[in-house]
């Protein structure tokens, strides 16, 4: 009997609702139209009742006609905490909810499956669970402390470590970082931004510390704090931070002793960084950080050609040391006198009295090294030569506004907070701007060029109703134009108004020459160094020897380009070669150069660029003037 009571009783709940569904029915056949809205709200009513008849009121109290309030983020339970999903929008859960239900999984069985709390977008749309999606896991296990969780535009995204909106030299703010580093950091900041709802939320990733350093916590830039906060309801972190009090929280982070010089990096210099405590006595020729944590001792030559013994036979051979103890290091420890300004120490010896080498061994580093401090830099000059510092004085007043120390005269213990010795250099008359201070480029080393002499021009567009200007360099001794009337004529012929110049010690006129022209043409030599003068949008013209030296034509090919210009090669041919009036037509030196240059640099120069002189087959280098013309007319156009 009570078997069978039992089985009725269960039968007459799936009646009840059998009799529900009967009565909808013959309601909706006797509504009248006109009490169409009376008999939907009978209806809901029915409904309403039979689905609460099977439910447990004593765990869920219903307060009709009052909108439920939100749990706050302070109330959040211990079930909450331990959750295996990634985040909770709460303001979708009813407070009283919230409270009733004993644990997690009970209160989402009352509101829905989880795919229904947590994967719908602005649109009502389901969709995918994280727990079904291969591409993507965001379970607790995956996530760190330092993750920030916030909802925003329907869903919620955990924030990046670092803001992918932070300016693309924020790394130099932050201090030396290595190349692996910069290389997360890029893909990090050119990750593609995806979200669940397809809004502009940062996408979910998460940093390997091995790998890519931990921000601090409060590493979101001002402006991207004000798009990502949300109320304190939205924003809810799913393991709270751990916050630090006391002195520890200021503390600075432990750094690991890093070598004052480095010897390896760079195959053009040796080059030393020093901060803190550094004393520089010239006589000594010693640079040394007082108050280390290590004694250290390293010895370099400041002068970017260390692998060329015959450049640096001559450079004069700098100690870098640093020392734990002051008294350690004699008498000279004592700072007879205490700059603020930071001091960069570099040769001028080498191969500074080849115009080309002045510049890509000293003038183009030094910008490179100096011109982030806006003339707040002091130069120390090892191997100090009058004649030679004179003639780039322009260059050394703009970078620095003091005057150029003697290192070698100076007796004296000068006193700095940083100091580096040895320049900066990435590569032969070639700035590579993604390791540049602020991002300088090429083009930014001539702006400095033009404004360093005071020269007018910009843009290489000729005044209106003006021919464009071809400054052909005039070499004196070798590689020599043969038949330079000739191809002024052809030039002028061309449309060109034509300036022959050799240039002369003194910089600024030649300067003042070459920018009010618009095209340069020259042999390979250090005299189309002066490219640097040209207007942006010229045109440089270089004409290769024979003998297979386009491998040394590379020193002015990137570079022109690299400084906006337009850039044409020509190779001349045999029959264009005074060679050919020198030595037999089978001769090794037209037959084989190669075992020419297998020799050894001495052999190649004596052959090909001491020896020889160019006389151009106009017919053959015509059209490469027709293009430069064309070029540069069409600059004004744009």
């Amino acid at each position: 009997m009570e078997g069978g009571g039992g089985g009725k009783m269960g039968y007459g709940g799936h009646h009840h609702h059998h009799d529900t569904a009967k009565l909808l029915k013959a309601v909706s056949r006797t509504v009248e139209p006109r009490n169409f809205g009376i008999g939907l709200v009978a209806g809901f009513l029915i409904v309403t009742c039979a689905y609460f008849s099977t439910a447990k009121f004593d765990a869920i109290h219903i307060a009709l006609g009052t909108k439920h309030p939100t749990a706050p983020s302070s109330f959040l339970p211990a079930a909450f905490a331990s959750s295996p999903l990634p985040f909770l929008q709460l303001d979708l859960i009813p407070l009283d909810v919230y409270l009733a239900a004993p644990d997690l999984e009970d209160a989402l069985s009352k509101l829905g499956s989880k795919a229904e709390v947590l994967d719908k977008d602005d649109d009502g749309k389901i969709l995918p669970s994280p727990e079904t999606d291969s591409g993507q896991s965001a379970s607790l296990g995956n996530t760190r402390k330092d993750d920030t969780f916030a909802s925003g535009g329907g869903g919620g995204a955990l924030l990046p470590p670092l803001s992918s909106e932070e300016p693309a030299n924020s790394t130099q703010e932050q201090g030396g970082l290595e190349d692996e580093e910069l290389q997360v950091q890029d893909a990090i900041a050119n990750s593609p931004k995806k979200s669940n709802n397809g809004s502009s939320s940062p996408a979910v990733f998460h940093s390997d510390p091995a790998t890519l350093p931990v921000p601090p916590v409060q590493q979101i830039p001002p402006a991207q704090q004000q798009e990502t906060r949300a109320s304190p309801v939205q924003q809810i972190p799913l393991i709270p931070e751990a916050k630090q009090t006391g002195p520890e929280q200021s503390a600075a982070p432990w750094r690991e002793w890093k070598p004052l010089c480095d010897l390896a990096s760079n195959r053009r210099i040796d080059w030393c960084e020093l901060d803190g405590d550094v004393r520089v006595h010239g006589v000594q020729g010693t640079v040394t950080l007082v108050g280390a944590a290590k004694a250290e001792e390293w010895r370099v030559k400041p002068y970017p050609r260390k692998v060329d013994t015959n450049a640096m036979r001559f450079v004069r051979e700098i100690t870098v040391r640093s020392t734990t103890d002051a008294g350690a290091i004699g008498p000279e420890a004592a700072c007879t006198e205490r700059r603020d300004v930071p001091a960069l120490l570099f040769s001028d010896r080498g191969y500074t009295g080849n115009y080309f080498h002045a510049y890509t061994d000293v003038i183009l580093p030094l910008f490179l090294t100096a011109k982030q401090y806006g003339g707040e830099v002091l130069f120390l000059v090892s191997d100090f030569q009058m004649w030679w510092l004179g003639k780039f004085l322009p260059v050394f007043k703009s970078l620095s506004n003091y005057d150029l120390v003697d290192l070698a005269a100076d007796n004296r213990t000068r006193c700095f907070r940083h100091v580096q010795v040895g320049l900066t250099c990435h590569s032969d008359f070639s700035i590579d701007p993604r390791r540049a201070p602020n991002g300088y480029s090429m083009v930014d080393f001539t702006k400095f060029m033009r404004t360093t002499y005071g020269l007018p021009r910009d843009l290489a567009v000729p005044a209106p109703n003006a021919r464009p200007r071809l400054l052909i360099i005039a070499r004196a001794r070798t590689r020599r134009f043969v038949n330079a009337d000739e191809i002024v004529h052809a030039a002028k012929k061309i449309g060109f108004e034509v300036v022959v110049s050799e240039g002369t010690h003194e910089i600024a006129p030649f300067a003042e020459e070459a920018n009010s022209c618009d095209a340069m043409l020259g042999v390979h030599g250090a005299g189309l160094t002066n490219m640097v003068f040209l207007p942006t949008r010229g045109v440089v013209i270089q004409v290769v020897p024979l003998g297979g030296l386009e491998f040394v034509a590379g020193y002015f090919r990137s570079p022109s380009r690299d400084m906006g210009l337009e850039y044409f090669e020509y190779r001349i041919a045999r029959n264009e070669s005074t060679l050919t009036d020198q030595y037999p037509p089978d001769h090794p030196i037209f037959t084989d150069p190669d075992g020419v240059k297998s020799k050894g640099w001495d052999s190649l120069k004596e052959a090909y660029l001491d020896k020889q002189d160019v006389r151009l087959d106009m017919r053959r280098f015509r059209p490469v003037l027709k293009k430069a013309i064309a070029h540069i007319r069409a600059n004004k156009l744009q």
